[in-house]
């Protein structure tokens, strides 16, 4: 791997074509914000002869330049795609952001791609693996995705590869550090007046060569006498873990007898082994310095790209489910077969409108083309019972994806990846298929939003496109949930984050033009009764001509929780005439649904109508229900009301290292913790329950508490007495709030 010549094969403002499944490489970038990835994406672009110099085509745009929002965020928000040619091969990069409240971007990323990068930075050396990027090198080994490591930042001072090395080897290889272990060690220039000695190129470990990039073209020439005892020390320990992950099961003792293994035989079986997710080579690449078209590494980053990560043919295709009738196919990754494809991120483009990215699993996707769009609701409201919806549709133009560019494109064979424009009403988490042979792929996980924002439009005009933009905004991102709570009123977007929140009301703003204002989250309380308690609702009027007359009497007795309201009638000898009892509940039960003292619902009662009067021409229906909601009133004001509020039950998985401090934290939070349990190697799952409104910022505060390793649910459990102090006091806020619901 990297140890031969190569032709720049991709052109700067042409599009990367593949023409079979086995040309294709899809490649996601994973690492901690911060950690190099877009500098990466653009150094390969640069050495693939993708773009003229750093990072940039030839008309002047950025393969970073993805989003206005990142540059006035410094952080990538969003999936990019970075298709490069190499050596005959398409790759397509995708750069995923490294921040966690855009782990929806990098779950999108994982689905389209066949093997992952990890990156880590030697000059965040202490959090160069986060807890974030483990999890995902869990997710990733779980389904056995092929990994690579890059160690980025070594011209920064005070870094040490062997040491970043050791760290990836004990976090990533688990009970077998020896399976991530490096391909290439650095070579060090001398030490400037700072003690810092800069990055100047690579030794290959199985070939001995030097690859030295200090002329500013990449020169192969063979090791110095001085640096021979380590490199050959790090290459036997190379030779060893190659070895014993070989499907050759005499490998071992031949290497053992003393036997040489040629080189040949050693590359085919690292190739193989990184393939199906057995070792995870460690790299190290830096960008290109002054006019040098070849970044530090980057040649040999893509020749384990080409030579080492699986074709589309060589990984699984997800379940997928036969609809209508439709009996279950043998799919594989077959252009010629039927047609499978899937959005996986949806984004609006200002002239263009709605683009889908599509990754074709199956067959092959063309314009003009009508296929079937079903889906499980990946975006809807609520998630919980991901409605499913389908529509018959004609793909629109196809593009290949570079940065901001779109560059034409015929056809998109199977394993590879597409922009489509105008693909009607498709969602991100959408299937696509032929007309004949609808089918379904099963949805990736999305983690569950559980930041609100809620949100009020900034003028009438904004209030007029304020629902199609937060539609078409829930349609962009499956990671954001839109809720129009019908306790509280209002409109509450559930984000992962705050940056989170950010993105979404400048996107509101700059996309579709709506302003909106962010308002104080509102938690739906409940109102009871505490104690037993009578009323008297008397309606009487007369203004000339008819009038209105109507008395009622009721008693009002608590339930159990989770009772609601129960109406009685125990009316004997026609005081109420039967015609009006239930015009007496409807305004009884109108009157529980707007409170009786803080304005929340009543809850939990038993109304028992026991008597009360009419007249013969002056009653009538909305008298009564006027009596019915006066009697209420009148109980209520003769005893004590209870406020209630939601509780949750939660799940906090969190390493074993951080358990006590959110058993402390959730305990100061009124919680009260039902109890732990191990949840896999190293993490523990700590069970409670917690009212809703000390857990509105839960979402923060546990990253913060965790350094972003842990990660909760949360589901409702019931309402419960709420303390009176705190009861008292949130009272008196609603009483010097005159807007209060």
């Amino acid at each position: 791997m990297g140890d031969k010549a190569h032709a720049h094969t991709g052109a700067a403002g042409r599009a990367a074509t593949a023409g079979r499944p086995s040309s294709v490489r899809n490649v996601v970038l994973v690492g901690h914000s911060g950690s190099g990835k877009t500098t990466l994406v653009e150094a390969l672009a640069l050495a693939a002869g993708a773009v003229n110099r750093a990072g940039r085509v030839e008309d002047g745009a950025t393969v970073s330049d993805y989003d206005e929002i990142e540059h006035r965020q410094q952080r990538s928000v969003q999936l990019s795609v970075v298709p490069v040619e190499w050596d005959g091969y398409k790759i397509n990069l995708l750069d995923t952001p490294g921040y966690a409240d855009f782990v929806g971007e990098l779950r999108a990323g994982l689905r389209a791609a066949d093997a992952a990068l990890f990156i880590v930075s030697a000059a965040q050396e202490a959090d160069a693996v986060a807890g974030a990027t483990r999890a995902v090198w869990e997710e990733c080994a779980a389904v056995g995705m092929p990994r690579a490591i890059v160690v980025t930042h070594l011209d920064t001072a005070r870094t040490s590869f062997d040491e970043m090395t050791r760290i990836c080897g004990e976090i990533f290889g688990g009970d077998d550090p020896d399976a991530v272990l490096p391909l290439y060690l650095p070579v060090l220039g001398p030490e400037g007046a700072d003690g810092h000695a800069p990055l100047t190129g690579l030794t290959g470990l199985l070939t001995q060569r030097i690859f030295d990039y200090s002329s500013g073209e990449r020169q192969e020439n063979p090791p110095a006498e001085a640096q021979r005892p380590a490199l050959q020390q790090a290459r036997n320990r190379l030779i060893e873990g190659i070895i014993a992950e070989s499907e050759d099961e005499t490998l071992m003792d031949r290497y053992l007898d003393g036997a040489e293994i040629d080189i040949k035989t050693l590359v085919d079986d690292l190739e193989r082994a990184v393939a199906r997710g057995a070792f995870h080579p460690v790299l190290t690449a830096a960008p290109a310095a002054g006019g040098a078209r070849q970044g530090i590494g980057t040649v040999e980053l893509l020749d384990l790209i080409t030579g080492g990560f699986p074709t589309p043919l060589e990984r699984p295709l997800p379940d997928i489910t036969p609809l209508h009738g439709a009996s279950r196919p043998v799919l594989t990754c077959d252009p010629d077969g039927p047609l499978v494809a899937e959005v996986v991120k949806t984004a609006s483009d200002p002239y263009v409108g709605r683009v889908s990215l599509v990754r074709v699993f199956s067959g092959t996707l063309r314009p003009d083309e009508t296929v079937q769009v079903f889906g499980h609701g990946l975006t809807d409201p609520g998630h919980e019972t991901r409605p499913f919806h389908e529509a018959e549709v004609r793909v629109g133009a196809l593009s290949s994806p570079f940065g901001k560019q779109q560059r034409p494109l015929t056809a998109c064979t199977a394993g590879d990846l597409a922009c489509v424009a105008k693909l009607g009403s498709a969602e991100t988490g959408d299937t696509l298929s032929d007309r004949d042979l609808p089918l379904l792929m099963d949805p990736w996980s999305t983690p569950d939003p559980l930041l609100p924002l809620a949100i009020e439009a900034h003028s009438k005009a904004d209030e007029d496109r304020l629902s199609q933009g937060l539609a078409r905004l829930v349609a962009e991102d499956p990671t954001m949930r839109l809720e129009q709570n019908q306790d509280t009123h209002q409109v509450v977007l559930w984000c992962l984050g705050e940056a989170h929140q950010d993105v979404a009301l400048d996107r509101l703003r700059s996309r579709y033009g709506v302003q909106v204002d962010a308002v104080p989250h509102k938690v739906p309380l409940r109102e009871t009764f505490a104690a037993p308690s009578t009323g008297r609702g008397r309606h009487v009027k007369q203004s000339g001509g008819h009038g209105q007359y109507a008395i009622c009497e009721i008693d009002v007795e608590p339930l159990p929780p989770g009772s609601g309201i129960e109406f009685v009638d125990k009316v004997v000898g026609g005081a109420v005439p039967r015609q009006f009892i239930p015009s007496v509940e409807k305004g009884v039960r109108a009157q529980a649904a707007r409170g009786v003292a803080a304005g929340h619902p009543l809850v939990d009662v038993r109304i028992t109508l026991r008597d009360g009067k009419s007249h013969s021409v002056d009653s009538s229906d909305a008298a009564f229900q006027t009596a019915g909601a006066l009697a209420l009133r009148e109980a209520a004001a003769d005893t004590r009301i209870q406020l209630l509020e939601p509780v949750a039950e939660i799940q906090v998985l969190v390493p074993d290292d951080y358990v006590g401090p959110v058993m402390s934290d959730l305990s100061g939070r009124r919680g009260r913790v039902i109890g732990t349990e191990q949840s896999g190697p190293g993490r523990t799952l700590v069970r409670a329950e917690v009212p809703e409104l000390e857990i509105g910022r839960y979402a923060v505060d546990l990253r913060s508490l965790s350094h972003g390793a842990g990660r909760f649910d949360r589901a409702y459990a019931r309402h419960e007495a709420m303390p009176p102090q705190l009861a008292e006091r949130i009272r008196g806020q609603q009483e010097n709030n005159p807007n209060h619901s």
